[in-house]
């Protein structure tokens, strides 16, 4: 069931206009104009997660549709605190992200309500799946910021000009802040195994393409340690590649049927 012709629907609809509006607004030099439609879109989505929270009964974030509805509505704030805190400059790529991650929502994910399974019952749902959606936002953001390295000629960082030096710094930032979430979220997700299905690891799919995605990051963070600032090109792949087994992660594993495993309530 999608949510086309609903309340929740024209609430959804209302949250991505206001983020292509907002993206829009940074492409015409309106920072203040945009940062309004930005926190605008970010309420009017906030509005559609409570919509659905009274609508299921229970926190929604049990399947892609209420996940990356969750993340839509997280955009904001940590887009606040990237500038706060992170110093990560690239604001367009907030309404960006919002939008992306909003569309689905719309125009693919079934809306229909449904009962929370007895495995997610638990007391480690919440902060499980919170933390992975701050940690997923963050380094999306990691990668989009680094994707602009791709488009300068020079390689090496020492002779190239202030704004690349400034992509590479933020987009590091911004890894270095979702990778502890990312590795909070794998921890939270293995003591709620022990506790739902009586072991930390159980080979699933979810849980090896989770994994497979911190050892990417992990691979990021050795190989900047080991070169310093000498590839900013090949940090930024590494990062995309980490954005991509993110998506393979939140989306195909639970999409396939070839992936079904322990985590199958989630498609």
């Amino acid at each position: 069931m999608m949510v086309h012709a609903t309340p929740l629907g024209a609430t959804i609809y209302t949250a991505l206009a206001a983020y292509a509006l907002s993206f829009v607004a940074h492409l015409v030099r309106r920072p203040r104009t945009a940062r309004a439609l930005l926190a605008t879109g970010s309420a009017v989505a906030l509005g559609a997660l409570g919509w659905r929270w009274l609508e299921t009964g229970h926190v929604p974030l049990q399947n892609l549709f209420e996940i990356f509805l969750a993340m839509g509505v997280a955009l904001y704030p940590l887009a606040w605190c990237c500038r706060r805190w992170l110093s990560a400059p690239a604001e367009a790529l907030d309404p960006l992200l919002g939008f992306l991650v909003l569309f689905p929502v719309g125009f693919v994910f079934s809306g229909a309500p449904r009962d929370l399974p007895p495995a997610l019952q638990s007391f480690l749902f919440v902060p499980h799946v919170t933390v992975y959606l701050a940690a997923y936002l963050l380094l999306a953001r990691a990668a989009l910021t680094a994707v602009a390295l791709f488009w300068k000629r020079k390689v090496s960082l020492p002779q190239i000009g202030n704004l690349q030096s400034a992509i590479f710094n933020s987009s590091d930032r911004l890894a270095r802040a979702g990778f502890p979430l990312l590795t909070a979220g794998l921890i939270l997700g293995a003591l709620w195994g022990k506790i739902a299905w009586g072991d930390y690891w159980h080979w699933d799919p979810k849980e090896m393409w989770s994994l497979a995605t911190w050892l990417v990051y992990c691979g990021y963070f050795h190989f900047r340690a080991m070169t310093g600032a000498r590839y900013p090109r090949t940090c930024a792949a590494l990062l995309v590649a980490g954005l991509v087994a993110i998506v393979l992660t939140v989306t195909i594993v639970n999409i396939a049927n070839i992936f079904s495993g322990m985590h199958s309530y989630a498609k």
